[in-house]
């Protein structure tokens, strides 16, 4: 931590009040100003897993802007004084789900790009509260010290409590289990043997993998309660699980076909996306990286989606890195389509998925085939361009549609 005997300027009285009326501004930004310290914590290197994870990102930004205001808040009570550590329990949290999901230290370099952005916007203020050069000299010299500080003190702070974390970690048996699952992901040349003993399950055989998560503030036994009754459901008697995350574990059972429905539909806060089956060591890394892929395209499209297995998102996947130019592929090939009733776009998908039949497609949405006939004959109305030279395209934009809804 940043040395006790740090002396920080006393202000003026000028400039004690300049102070506070500049955190009033502070403490009633506008939405861009937060938006733009956001988008700063949230780019550095590295940050990338946080970004995709829902929940972590929504806890990383509450942090950022609760340090902000922390910072105002002081300033406005007692100008200039060194601000104390804006230390909680969600904070110690975070650091611990920093810590499950392997980030180090670094990941504190949030800190730093956040408190450049402030910066910039703090002066921003300062030049539009006074403009004689003595006072604001004086105004930009206190502050700078003063943020700097609290920035400093932070990520000490941080940084202590990261490695508090690792010290309590190092004897968690999910600590341990990451560990070992890590360097099979990685592609480390561990024999069988060995993965089972240290794993406690087996990586030969059928693999199916899956990350569950849960809405934020959803109890670990929620998570735990909906892969019991899905590894029960799929008729398997062992699982590998590992807690990733306050609200997301990743889960291998011994199987090449996971049934879930009536799991999720027992619990409604939960997240399921899983990757396509496989064998063997291949199959336990293939079908993990899937699923996680799924989970982080999820992410991207905003979906609610509460279920997706990864053979249903391939097409999606290879078509998302340009979240712009996949909305407007799909305006440009559906046309006014795009905007008709779900189920419109549900009938029309599951024609496709029953290879044109409308017989089978009915049999499957349990409605009647004219139904079906019907909603074809609509969609072909709204289409921009007919179905029959268009067929692939308007098949892989409605599939889409249904994650980005």
């Amino acid at each position: 931590m940043a040395s006790d005997e740090a002396e920080l300027a006393e202000p003026s009285r000028e400039v004690a009040d300049l102070i506070r009326a500049g955190v009033e501004t502070v403490l009633n930004a506008p939405p861009e100003w937060i938006a733009d310290m956001n988008h700063a914590a949230m780019h550095p290197a590295g940050m990338e897993r946080v970004l995709v994870d829902a929940d972590l990102r929504e806890v990383a930004l509450r942090i950022n802007e609760g340090n902000l205001n922390h910072w105002a808040r002081s300033n406005l009570a007692d100008p200039g004084a060194r601000v104390s550590v804006n230390l909680n329990e969600e904070t110690i949290g975070f650091v611990r789900d920093l810590v499950r999901r392997g980030f180090d230290a670094g990941a504190l370099d949030s800190f730093r790009t956040a408190q450049n952005t402030a910066w910039r916007l703090w002066m921003q203020i300062c030049f539009g509260l006074t403009s004689d050069a003595r006072l604001l000299r004086e105004l930009l010299e206190v502050t700078s010290v003063s943020i700097a500080t609290f920035i400093d003190d932070t990520v000490a702070e941080l940084t202590h409590q990261i490695d508090v974390a690792r010290a309590e970690l190092a004897g968690d048996n999910h600590a341990q289990r990451r560990a070992a699952v890590a360097l099979i992901l990685e592609g480390a040349p561990i024999a069988p043997a060995r993965a089972d003993l240290a794993l406690r399950y087996s990586i030969e055989g059928p693999q199916s993998a899956m990350v569950i998560s849960g809405d934020a503030g959803l109890a670990p036994d929620d998570l735990e309660a909906a892969c019991e009754a899905i590894m029960v459901a799929s008729g398997v008697g062992r699982r590998l699980t590992v807690l990733a995350g306050a609200s997301e574990l990743w889960v291998w059972l011994p199987t090449d076909r996971l049934v879930m429905d009536a799991a999720l539909a027992a619990h409604p806060h939960v997240r399921v996306t899983a990757g396509s089956p496989g064998a063997g060591r291949e199959g336990f890394r293939r079908s993990h990286f899937e699923a996680l892929e799924g989970q982080q395209l999820l992410t991207r499209l905003g979906s609610t989606a509460r279920f997706a297995a990864y053979d249903d998102l391939a097409l999606l996947a290879a078509m998302t890195r340009d979240l712009t130019r996949l909305d407007a592929f799909v305006a440009h090939t559906l046309g006014d389509l795009a905007s008709a009733d779900r189920g419109l776009h549900e009938s029309v998908r599951m024609w496709f998925a029953c290879q044109c039949n409308a017989s089978a497609a009915a049999a499957r949405l349990y409605t009647h085939r004219n139904t079906v006939v019907r909603h074809v004959a609509r969609a072909q109305e709204l289409l921009p361009r007919p179905l029959e030279t268009n067929a692939v395209a308007v098949a892989a934009a409605l599939g889409a549609l249904r994650w980005r809804e």
